[in-house]
């Protein structure tokens, strides 16, 4: 059997894309895009041609157009149920007409329609977009372009429609026919330190001499077969700023987009203060569909996607605080528990989870979230113990909206922190589920960062709760702040903040200035955040600022046809057709009557390839039938829970105790050889030694003085029990003194910073008088210098 992949369907047609341009303009956190897909119709008939691809969920698709013959054609931004109505007309009269829409269910996926493409054609169809940039754990500034679409599963018949669910055609991991070319230029008053990407790119060329300019662009003939990513890094990337963009002149002076319109974008200068006594409760949500059975990306070697999940899990698990209560559910087209219910985290209940999580497999069926999470909020809260929600999906939900809704509607009795698994994971569900509950969301993509990111959603479910959160403006008389943002719940430390607002009324005509201020109560304490701007808007051709804040709104009040109520779907409506940008109920069409006379025979139609991260060697099904039964068990059937019905433990038990256990046979070492890769590790200071640390850390922050440690600290056990001033008492604190030097003076990273506010925390608490020997002791036996007053003693 022929694998299809490039140009070439089943059929063995020729597809029509033969070449992807971007041109990329990034200014400090703000990015804008012009994307123009070359068709070219190679065949003898008429053509109709539908190309699937991913977005990033904050992008703002405002601009379409097509470029037929050397004439520009612009699209217009219509009702999306008018629009389909006249494409539909167009094509049967003959004439060409080209249609961009947003899918039903996903607001990451985007269908761009080529009617009546004649046959020798060559067309060009160009979209802009903009959109904000995140801040990743290491100061980056992160730019995906997405290139892989995985299936994703069918929820109900009504979203069978979904552009989600076309299977073919698909072509495999060596990548398509049609290639990308992206330039990017890159602008920072800050100035620019470097810029990294997960592909090859050209050597950085500095456009000024202070470096406050430069381009990059990848490597030629790259085959669009991954997700791009681009990481910015700035010399100063946490400062405050208010850009005012100025309003569309032809259009009213207190619409939407004829007033002025301001962008506020805050780092909260939070004290580092205690975590909350009150230590809540941590569920841990697991795609273990058979898809997380795939790579992480379409690189040589990658991870699977589920051993980066049970990697981060388990590094979760052992840096929970002491005293709060944990539960960890596996889903795909069924879902299990670990426990019947959560329990108290202790040294007994977290080594049952590590070694139920190393078991993990993905081998439950299709990706279905949506009933574990409703058993999820439905469970009993625990007084005192706030709950903690952690999801670890690739993200392939076809009826996203349902899963937002239900996430939104429990807001206010949790947070869910997201993380999306390898390359083709939704952002559209990532970033929404952490949004509308006040979490917070990453993508592990790769092995690089992926402690960090797992521990800064951590360390932000520790933090206090950010209180009596307002936003206070000071303007000249007759000027006004009204809100396009919704109202902050959620404030992290570290994490930006970005406020849009409009500004009516009368802009002053001489150069003057306004203030903002957040404020904001933390465990008692009132804290101020004030930035200072200039009231002199800038003009913009693209009118960015507008168009991302009509993107806010949008995501808020749209969830689809079938969850947005009839109300919010009007104002949709509205927002999308005055800012130009697309939305779920919108959609860009543009029609050519002039160019061809119309031809009344039909036109074939063509799917054009798209890839998929697919390379494990199995067939990963769409739509798992009722009857299939996964292998693998988290807990004893009784913990088990189906879909359609509870599973009838009796009658299932005889069957299952049957079955033998499988376990898997892992390699033994001797002590030699396991001391010599330790020691090999130790030469990796930093992200990787100290997830070593964490790994052996016991559940109440100390550690086992045993030779697991000390080879991880560079020396053996015989000599640090020498060493050790308190030989008579209990080694745990001899131990956590040499771990918190040991990381003070070598892991400067995040992860190790995490890791060692938590050994301070636990020698505060149990360390006693001995500390400031047992430093100095330490410090003889690791060879360095290390004040007690560093540690905080």
């Amino acid at each position: 059997m022929k694998r299809h992949c490039g140009l070439v369907t089943k059929k063995e047609y020729r597809v029509p894309l033969r070449y992807i341009s971007v041109t990329l303009s990034i200014n400090e956190f703000v990015a804008g895009a012009t994307a123009t897909f070359y068709y070219e119709n190679e065949e003898q008939a008429q053509l109709e041609a539908t190309f699937v691809f991913p977005v990033d969920e904050d992008t703002a698709v405002y601009s379409f157009e097509a470029l037929v013959d050397g004439k520009k054609i612009m699209a217009e931004l219509q009702e999306k149920t008018k629009a389909h109505s006249n494409y539909e007309d167009a094509l049967k009269q003959g004439y060409q007409a080209y249609l961009l829409e947003e899918d039903d269910y996903s607001r990451d996926i985007f269908a761009c329609h080529l009617g009546r493409l004649q046959p020798g054609a060559k067309v060009a169809v160009t979209l802009r977009y903009v959109q904000e940039l995140p801040l990743e754990a290491d100061g980056a500034l992160r730019y995906l372009l997405p290139a892989i679409l995985n299936p994703r599963h069918q929820l109900s018949e009504e979203s069978a429609s979904s552009y989600l669910n076309i299977k073919e055609p698909l072509f495999p991991v060596e990548g398509p026919s049609y290639t990308l070319s992206i330039v990017a230029t890159i602008t920072s008053q800050h100035g620019i330190e470097r810029v990294q990407s997960n592909c090859s790119l050209s050597p950085i060329q500095y456009l000024t001499d202070d470096k406050t300019s430069a381009q990059v662009s990848l490597a030629e003939g790259h085959k669009f077969d991954r997700d791009v990513e681009l990481l910015i890094y700035y010399t100063e990337v946490r400062s405050p700023t208010v850009a005012v963009e100025m309003g569309m002149p032809d259009r009213k002076p207190d619409s939407l987009m004829g007033a002025p319109s301001a962008m506020v974008s805050f780092y909260p200068a939070m004290p580092e203060v205690e975590a909350s006594s009150v230590c809540g409760e941590f569920v841990f949500l697991v795609d273990c569909s058979i898809s997380m059975q795939s790579p992480l990306n379409n690189q040589n070697k990658s991870e699977l996607r589920i051993e980066a999940a049970k990697e981060t899990l388990l590094l979760l698990i052992k840096s929970l605080p002491v005293g709060c209560y944990f539960n960890i559910y596996g889903f795909g087209s069924s879902y299990e528990k670990l426990f019947p219910e959560s329990v108290k985290y202790t040294q007994e209940s977290m080594e049952e989870a590590v070694e139920r999580v190393k078991d993990l497999e993905a081998e439950l069926g299709d990706t279905e979230i949506l009933t574990p999470l409703c058993n999820i909020y439905k469970a009993p809260s625990i007084p005192g113990h706030p709950l903690q929600l952690f999801v670890f999906t690739d993200g392939e939900v076809t009826d996203t909206f349902s899963v937002i809704q239900e996430v939104k509607l429990n807001s206010k009795k949790h947070r869910c922190f997201s993380f999306g698994i390898g390359e083709g994971a939704s952002t559209s569900l990532i970033k929404s589920i952490a949004r509308v509950s006040g979490g917070s969301a990453e993508f592990i993509t790769g092995k690089d960062m992926m402690k960090t990111k797992a521990l800064r959603s951590l360390k932000f479910a520790l933090q206090s709760a950010v209180e009596d959160i307002s936003l206070t403006w000071d303007l000249p008389p007759g000027l006004s702040a009204n809100m396009l943002s919704p109202k902050e719940t959620a404030i992290f430390r570290g994490q930006r903040l970005i406020i849009y607002a409009q500004l009516t009324g009368f802009m002053p005509l001489m150069e003057s200035s306004g203030k903002i201020c957040l404020k904001y109560t933390i465990q008692g304490k009132s804290i101020e955040n004030r930035v200072t701007f200039s009231l002199q808007p800038k003009t913009n051709d693209s009118f960015t600022i507008h168009r991302l804040a009509a993107k806010s709104l949008i995501q808020i009040k749209d969830l689809g046809p079938s969850k947005t109520p009839e109300r919010e779907k009007e104002d949709v409506v509205n927002i999308s057709i005055q800012s130009g940008v697309l939305s779920s109920f919108t959609a860009f069409i543009t029609i050519m009557k002039g160019l061809n006379q119309p031809v009344q025979c039909s036109a074939v139609h063509r799917l054009i390839p798209r890839p998929v991260a697919f390379d494990t060697g199995i067939a990963l099904p769409q739509i798992i039938t009722p009857n299939y039964k996964p292998r693998f068990r988290l807990r004893p059937a009784r913990y088990v829970t189906n879909f359609q019905d509870h599973i009838d433990y009796e009658k299932q038990s005889s069957v299952l105790q049957k079955k033998p256990r499988v376990f898997k046979l892992i390699p033994v070492t001797d002590s030699s050889t396991r001391k010599n890769n330790l020691q090999n590790d130790h030469k990796a200071i930093g992200e990787n030694v100290a997830g070593k640390l964490i790994s052996l850390q016991n559940a109440n922050g100390s550690w086992k003085l045993d030779e697991d440690l000390a080879m991880i600290l560079g020396t053996n056990l015989e000599d640090i029990k020498a060493a050790n001033p308190a030989k008579h008492e209990d080694p745990s604190a001899w131990a956590a003194v040499l771990v918190g030097l040991w990381l003070h003076a070598n892991a400067k990273d995040f992860t190790g910073h995490f890791l060692k506010k938590r050994v301070m925390a636990w020698l505060h608490n149990h360390g006693g008088s001995s500390i400031p020997m047992l430093v100095q002791a330490a410090n003889g036996l690791l060879k360095v210098s290390v004040n007690p007053d560093a540690l905080g003693f």
